[in-house]
């Protein structure tokens, strides 16, 4: 996760609509395909995202560097794109009830589809960063960009060429976990 970016360097469109087309490739249950991606590109945009989701005062050194970023591209989830979905007669449901749900796979397959776009970026010799707005912040963005209410944003992307003065997480001293040590094989070991 890049954290610093060049804010001389804007990202190609060619590359922004790669980034785009490969996240609805994701993978999703019943091809219900609950997505939607808020692209904020020109300075006046991201000005407004971090106005509503930072909050007040002077931003700190993370903040700092991450707003230099000229493409944040913040994918929403659509629950009712999967009730519908199940509700229709091929998938043998007459109901939307949510509890026949064992997971959000509306957050999920959104969370994918930021993954594909992440190693995209990648691919391009791009930096980006998948991060988290704040839940008492939703409200403000949601108003700031006239998001439905029935569209949960999952986090946000910054994406854009990497800058200078990127500092990588202190929490990477941690180290990987092996695969020894994540992976099970036929029963559950410790």
């Amino acid at each position: 996760m890049v954290r610093d970016y060049d804010p001389d360097r804007p990202v190609p469109p060619e590359v922004r609509e790669r980034l785009l087309a490969h996240a609805i490739r994701a993978p999703s249950a019943g091809f219900s395909q609950g997505w939607a991606f808020l692209v904020l590109e020109s300075p006046e945009e991201r000005d407004r995202f971090w106005a509503a989701t930072a909050g007040d005062g002077a931003p700190d050194r993370w903040l700092s560097r991450m707003r230099r970023a000229p493409l944040l591209i913040v994918p929403l989830s659509h629950k009712a794109a999967y009730l519908d979905r199940y509700a229709e007669p091929d998938k043998g449901w007459s109901d939307r009830d949510e509890r026949r749900w064992p997971v959000p796979y509306w957050d999920i397959d959104t969370g994918m589809a930021a993954l594909l776009m992440l190693l995209t970026a990648v691919d391009e010799g791009l930096g980006a960063c998948f991060f988290g707005i704040p839940p008492d912040r939703t409200a403000g963005f949601r108003e700031e960009f006239g998001v439905p209410a029935e569209y949960r944003p999952i986090g946000c992307i910054s994406v854009g060429y990497e800058g200078k003065d990127d500092r990588r997480s202190p929490s990477l001293r941690r180290g990987r976990r092996s695969v020894a040590d994540v992976v099970h094989r036929g029963h559950w070991q410790v």
